[in-house]
């Protein structure tokens, strides 16, 4: 494919490029990102998974599933404590646990040895999570909350930016300007689904946008992951979509595990077991080989 930074796309034009999101565009064919966090590299060969609970539902629950992550091949551990759900209500099954939820991960990190990814949603926590998280997660509800953007860029932390179900390409490239001015360029973009009339499910929010993939690889150096469990919402679902994700060129993929998904505190109907996770990484490992890059 010839690199055509005239003519990039339907809504980034040529002025974008240069004047509106200059530090994300790609420069030349070869222009890609890559950088290193806790050992494990972003944007070259080697394809990242970062697997866990959507909830970091207790002390030993995290552990003993962070353990059981890494024994199965997973380089960071992905576990909510803060976690915008959509609606104010919460209850015994539902709910989140917040800074108590931060600190079992700090142990984790420390007992089980793997890196930790977990999201931060406002601003008087960014340090308290910074201090525990290896890469901060900026969810999709927050994509365009650019002062947010600003302070989590300013920890000069690893950052992961989600982009939102309504936003173009435009506007995702537009939002990770700001991290990127900030001097933090250790950026990763995220795709976990768009909204749509039809997702094929009546219990499925979004589609994933697969297409997106090699459409920022074409105007942008930095690494794309997938998230498969939030883009499907469908656990029967998530596996096909995730190798589907690394033959499309995805530069990591997000996965939601959990012991006993159907009585997960959060989003029971996505999350994989143990014994489909396992399975999963074999067959990605298949798929990465399958274009010269590994797992």
């Amino acid at each position: 494919m010839q690199f055509d930074n005239k003519s990039p796309g339907k809504d980034i034009s040529e002025d974008d490029l240069k004047s509106k999101f200059p530090l994300a565009s790609k420069k030349d064919p070869s222009h890609k990102t890559k950088f290193s966090v806790a050992g494990v590299e972003f944007g070259g060969k080697n394809i990242p998974v970062m697997a866990g609970p959507n909830m970091v539902e207790s002390r030993d629950f995290i552990l003993k599933t962070a353990e059981k992550i890494k024994s199965i091949g997973a380089h960071f551990l992905r576990g909510g404590a803060f976690k915008p759900l959509t609606f104010p209500y919460r209850s015994e099954k539902y709910y989140e646990t917040r800074e108590e939820g931060i600190g079992w991960l700090k142990e984790v990190k420390k007992e089980v040895g793997i890196p930790i990814i977990t999201e931060v949603m406002e601003e008087r926590f960014i340090d308290l999570v910074a201090d525990t998280s290896d890469i901060l997660q900026i969810g999709t509800r927050n994509m365009q909350n650019f002062p947010f953007l600003t302070a989590c860029a300013k920890t000069m932390k690893p950052i992961m930016l989600k982009r939102h179900y309504g936003a173009s390409l435009r506007d995702w490239l537009g939002a990770a300007e700001y991290i990127l001015v900030e001097g933090n360029n250790k950026l990763i973009l995220c795709e976990r689904g768009v909204s749509v009339p039809h997702t094929h499910r009546s219990t499925s929010r979004f589609l994933i946008d697969l297409q997106v993939v090699p459409a920022l690889q074409e105007i942008s150096h930095l690494p794309i992951v997938v998230d498969p469990s939030h883009a499907t919402f469908w656990r029967p679902w998530v596996s096909p979509m995730t190798l589907a994700s690394i033959a499309a060129g995805a530069d990591g993929i997000m996965l939601e595990v959990h012991p006993d998904p159907k009585n997960s505190a959060v989003d029971p109907l996505q999350p994989l077991d143990f014994q489909n996770f396992e399975e999963l990484m074999s067959n990605m490992k298949k798929t990465a080989n399958s274009i010269d890059r590994a797992i």
